[in-house]
């Protein structure tokens, strides 16, 4: 087993570090290992870190799994010991910061819903601030699972409105900003939700194609949702709303969003609370209740 190669010594005290990790952590920013990433530096062989990289590899994979949330992939060719202390020292630091009573009081964090599509009553009072990857499989999970549940209980109720920005991944997700620009192509026409939908409840069928291939596919989908075809082919091949998608990812690099979907929930007076990842129902409730309480 390729564990085997790594010194008896220094695996045991990095295997109950992992190990801790693993169980305790809810969620991993990306940005807690971007000084490990394609590094060139001190280089340590393969054969000498192989069976650490596999476990490291196999905690940030169920750290993610449980956190709800997708993140970048790490380059295991290139990672030093020094480099990797570090990554540990920080995951457990925010270990450590999770630990915080929990009445300890929430920061009120000042959000901008920019001018993004609204799912909803435009005057509800509370705002769920959506940063969310077309390709993503946990965006997808919340999309199918709990956000029908939301709707039920407060979208349709007018207590709450859903702002979507694009948050795609490119380096992971090749698809995601051509999905993102088709779905704000969409709400051109009114139809941004129907597009929404479609793009979540078909990623199996796209996620994976060409880029070619999934454009043909967005094209059929706005004929399926009788959209002005014209209009919409000339807005997706053109790349027209690109730059307002960048300017959500820079917002959501801004606000601490390195992995989705992120939500902030809240309004302009009051601030607003953080969720990271696909959570429950039941958390999104606790903190919807919370805030229309406030």
């Amino acid at each position: 087993m390729a564990l085997l190669i790594f010194k008896t010594s220094n695996f045991k005290k990095y295997a109950i570090r992992i190990s801790t990790l693993i169980f305790k952590i809810g969620y991993l920013s990306s940005e807690d290992f971007e000084g490990i990433i394609n590094k060139n530096e001190k280089i340590v062989k393969k054969s000498t870190f192989n069976g650490l990289i596999i476990t490291i590899i196999i905690a940030i994979g169920i750290a993610s799994f449980f956190g709800g949330t997708y993140i970048s992939n790490l380059d295991s060719n290139q990672i030093s010991q020094e480099e990797l202390d570090n990554a540990i020292a920080k995951l457990e630091l925010k270990i450590l910061q999770n630990k915080l009573p929990p009445n300890q009081p929430i920061t009120e964090l000042k959000i901008s819903a920019d001018n993004d599509p609204i799912i909803g009553n435009s005057n509800a009072p509370i705002t769920i601030i959506e940063f969310s990857d077309f390709q993503c499989p946990f965006c997808a999970k919340f999309h199918i699972q709990t956000l029908p549940k939301i709707m039920d209980e407060y979208i349709k109720e007018g207590k709450v409105k859903l702002v979507f920005r694009d948050f795609p991944i490119q380096s992971i997700h090749s698809n995601a900003l051509l999905a993102s620009v088709a779905a704000e192509c969409a709400n051109e026409q009114g139809k941004f939700k129907e597009m929404h939908d479609k793009l979540f409840d078909n990623q199996n069928q796209w996620n994976k194609q060409e880029t070619i291939d999934a454009l043909s596919l967005f094209k059929q989908y706005a004929l399926e949702m009788q959209l002005d075809s014209k209009t919409f082919e000339s807005c997706l091949d053109n790349g027209k709303y690109i730059d307002e998608i960048r300017k959500d990812l820079k917002d959501g690099q801004n606000y601490g969003v390195s992995g989705t979907p992120g939500f902030f929930i809240g309004n302009e007076k009051i601030g607003y609370v953080e969720l990271k990842g696909a959570q429950p129902f039941e958390s999104f409730k606790k903190v919807i209740d919370e805030q229309l309480d406030v």
